[in-house]
This record gives C-alpha cells, structure tokens and sequence, in this order.
C-alpha cells in the first residue's frame, strides 16, 4: 500500500470545529490567569498611590496635586495594557514580562513629571513624593505580585494542570528531541499528547534519518528506558494532523523541525488547522540564538529573519563586571560569619586546611587558582585514581552519587552548593563572574572538540544555566549546549533571574552531589 501524502488535504469546513470538551482548555485557564494579573496589579498599583498620596497630604494644595493619585493609577493601568505586560505569549515565561513591567512603570513616571512641569511650571513636592515613594514601592508590588502569580502557576503546572495539549508533527528523532525538552520542565506550558510521523512521498517512514531540528548537532540519542513519548498516540503522514487535533482536543500543533513537504507543508498544515483555531507552533533550527537577537524585517512580503552577532566585549560587559564587583563585595561582608561557622565545623569534622583550591580555566583559556570549602578528605586527589572505574559524571566530568571521600560536613555542604561560597573572591578579583559557564578543568579543555571552546569566550560563573537545570543530572551535551546558549545570549536582566533561581536550587537541590 502506498504511504500517505505529505501534503495536508483541503482545510476543514467551517462548521468541522473541536468538540465542547476541547474548547480550548488552555485557553480558558489563560483568561482566567490574565485577569487575576489584572486585578493584582490594578490593587497594587492603587495602594502604591494610596500611600503615596497620605505622605504627601501635608503638601497637597493644588487641585493638580490632589489629582495626581487618580492620574498615576490611570497612567500606569494604561501603560501596563499598552506595554503588553499580559500578553499571554510573554506572561509566566522568561523575563521578558518583568522587563515590560519595568518598562511600563518608567513611562508612568516620566508622563507623570513632565504632567507636573507642564502644568505648574516646575515639578511640585507632592509630585515628587509619589514620584520617589509611590513608583518604586508600585514597581516592586507589581514584580512580587507577577512573581507569586507566576509561582502558583508554575504549581499547577508541575501537577498537570494549567497546561496546553500539543501534537508534535515532524521526523521521529526531531519529535523525541522536543517532547524531551518539553518534559525537562513543564512550566513552558506545553504536554505532548500526541505525534505525527511525517512520511517522505514516495517513501517509507523515517526513523530519525531526517537533519535535526537543533542546528548542527544532532539531537542526543533516544535514551532506554520510559520516555514522555510513551504510550501516546502516534500516526503517520501529515494529512492526519487535523483528525489527532481534532480526536485529541489538542490546543497547538508544534512542528519539530523542517517537513519533507518544505515550507509549502507548514502553509497548508496552517490552513489545516485555521476552523479549529488550533495554534502553530515552530521549532527554528536557531535554538541557540535567544529572542533578542533577532529581528524580523518584511521586505515586499518577504519575512527576513536578522540575526545580531553575539558581542563579547563592550558596555554590556562594563555593567556586569560592575554588578560582579558589588554583589560579591557586599555577599563576602556579610557571609563572614557564615564562613567563620563553616570552617570549625569543616576542621572538627575532618581536620586539615579549611579551604581547597584547584586550577581552572577560565576566559580564553587563562588558568586561575579557584577556591571552595574543602568537602573531601586531604588525600582525595590521591585516592582518584582508585575510583576512576565507578565514574558517573557526563563526558570528561568525574562525579559520583555516593564518593567515598566526601566527609560528613563535606556532603551537607555540596548538597547545598554551600562549598562554592568562597567563590565570591574569584568573582572580586576578576576570575569569575556571578553568572556564567561551569569552570572547567585543564585537562577538560584538553578534550574539548568541536565548538565546545567557545565557553571560554567569557568569564566562567559562580552560577549558571548548568547549576539550575540539573548540574550533575545532565548529560554532557545538554551541559555544553546549555553553556554555549548562555555566552552568546546572556542579559543582565537573564543574570539577575538565574541568581534568583540559584537560591531557589540551594534550598531545594536537583543533581548535587
């Protein structure tokens, strides 16, 4: 029997919708969650004002400064619509929705004192009190209040809820690679409830021949044992697509990588899905080339895709060596007595030096002494050799669950990455930086192949994607990829998020050991 078409039949009839119980779920629970941000920062923004207007009562007299709390919670309201700081592509995913709330509150201020000058000729006392109480205390509102929603969210959706069904369309080993990544962490939103094998035409099915959808490596190789695509159902053929969706009451169709049928194939499958309001989703093949780097230019119907060159030097950098100096310089004050606690229980536990230092590479390769809190016996570099058979780190790495020179105190420690503590100095002195990639060893570099050396374009990390995605729980390749993503992507608004969810991993720890 010859194998379907690849390419999607006529689109459905208008009246050929999704059945009650697929009326978009996803998108019920999203309204739901829209107004509730609604009504928070509406509540916050209005006692910001509140307050603001009570330390100002004693210097209100005009009819401009008893007006100026209306204005501001009318001003910021708008600006928060305008700036779409609820837009569901953007809300509870990255940080782009914390950037459009800052960005919104900033253009409040600026309207509401250029207000004030206008109207009085100069800006007045009362004006000025809510432009430096009411402001910053709503901006910091608002952030906790997105940052509890996005929590509760993050709840539901770590139970099954809150989260959109999706058919995965594309070649077999594309489509294990993006229900992987799905599954890795399921506040993206996204459940893969059902794939799609596209067929070649003329052709048999493809077992993940087909180039993957991540660019130039090759996805990682199905690993053995249970797997998110498990027991879902699958089909063959993209004329099939609409049908899943429609069986399934699924709310996107997320296509993993390029189709047999090339571009026409995404068209038609668009059209496909057009009557049941399904969602597209596309996988780029840039998957290291994060939001701000590109920019979409139209030329005469011609959608072109500009990519910036990732910058290793520059202003950008000035502001994180500085944000590098005082942080560090202010962590080091005031874990000082931390630190004093920590090596009379490192000496007791186990005697010897409290601290231990090793050589790393760090930015072009230059080796530097990084230093920790000793958590192995002093004859640990000795004894290694001895455990070189019982390995269980990712590729050069050596790591194991259950060392036999890791001390009492030491395991307390690692568990909660309180040994990387004295890191903080590298990071004064220039070393390191608060956030980058792992610190790697000489003889690590040494195995380096490929583009694997491009993480030491920058300055290594006390932090990173690597520590807050898994650390030793990852493979190799994710450990790499995850670092080259940050050295060509990084923001200081993405350094500040990592840091936030450094103390999160501290106090609940995933993969250290």
């Amino acid at each position: 029997t010859a194998p379907p078409r690849t390419t999607v039949p006529s689109p459905l009839r208008p009246d050929e919708t999704r059945s009650s119980r697929t009326a978009c779920a996803a998108v019920r629970w999203s309204r739901r969650y829209r107004r509730g941000v609604a009504v928070t920062d509406l509540v916050v923004v209005g006692l910001a004002a509140t307050v603001g207007a009570l330390l100002a009562a004693e210097r209100a007299g005009s009819w401009v400064e008893l007006a100026a709390p209306v204005v501001l919670v009318v001003a910021w309201s708008l600006a928060l619509l305008l700036c779409r700081t609820r837009s569901p592509r953007r809300m509870a995913v990255g940080a782009e929705e914390y950037k459009r709330v800052v960005l919104a509150s900033a253009a409040t201020a600026g309207v509401l004192g250029v207000l004030a000058v206008l109207v009085q000729g100069a800006g007045s006392p009362a004006v000025r009190a809510h432009l430096l109480v009411t402001v910053p205390l709503g901006l910091l509102g608002l952030l906790v209040g997105r940052w509890v929603w996005r929590t509760r969210l993050h709840l539901l959706r770590r139970r099954g809820v809150a989260l959109s069904d999706v058919v995965v369309v594309g070649q077999e080993a594309d489509i294990d690679y993006v229900a992987r990544q799905v599954a890795r962490r399921s506040a993206v939103c996204y459940r893969v409830v059902g794939r799609v094998i596209d067929i070649p035409e003329g052709g048999g099915a493809v077992g993940g021949t087909s180039a993957p959808a991540s660019g130039e490596d090759p996805p990682p190789a199905r690993p053995t044992g249970p797997g998110p695509l498990d027991g879902i159902p699958t089909a063959q053929g993209l004329d099939r697509v609409p049908a899943m969706v429609a069986e399934l009451g699924a709310d996107a169709v997320v296509v993993a990588g390029q189709l047999t049928g090339g571009t026409a194939a995404i068209r038609s499958l668009g059209w496909a899905l057009e009557p049941a309001r399904t969602e597209l989703v596309l996988v780029s093949s840039l998957v290291n080339v994060a939001g701000p780097r590109i920019t979409m230019r139209p030329v005469e119907g011609l959608p072109l895709m500009h990519v910036d060159q990732p910058r290793f030097e520059g202003g950008r950098h000035v502001v994180k060596r500085a944000l590098d100096v005082v942080v560090a310089s202010l962590a080091l004050l005031a874990m000082l007595p931390l630190f004093a606690v920590l090596a009379v229980l490192i000496r007791r536990d186990s005697g010897g030096p409290v601290f231990f230092s090793q050589t790393r590479n760090g930015r072009h390769g230059e080796t530097f002494r990084m230093h920790k809190f000793r958590t192995m016996v002093t004859t640990a570099e000795r004894d290694r050799a001895a455990l070189v058979a019982a390995n269980q780190g990712a590729g050069p790495l050596f790591k194991m669950k259950d060392d036999p020179r890791v001390t009492r105190v030491g395991a307390v420690l690692r568990r909660h990455s309180l040994d990387e503590l004295p890191q903080f100095w590298n990071v004064l002195t220039g070393e390191m930086s608060l956030v980058g990639p792992r610190p790697p060893l000489p003889e690590e570099v040494a195995s380096y192949e490929g583009h694997t050396g491009r993480r030491l374009y920058i300055k290594p990390g006390l932090t990173g994607l690597w520590q807050i995605n898994g650390r030793s729980n990852l493979d190799w390749e994710e450990s790499v990829r995850l670092d080259l993503y940050y050295v060509e992507n990084w923001s200081v608004t993405g350094d500040l998020m990592i840091m936030w969810r450094t103390f999160k991993v501290m106090v609940r720890p995933e993969g250290a050991y």
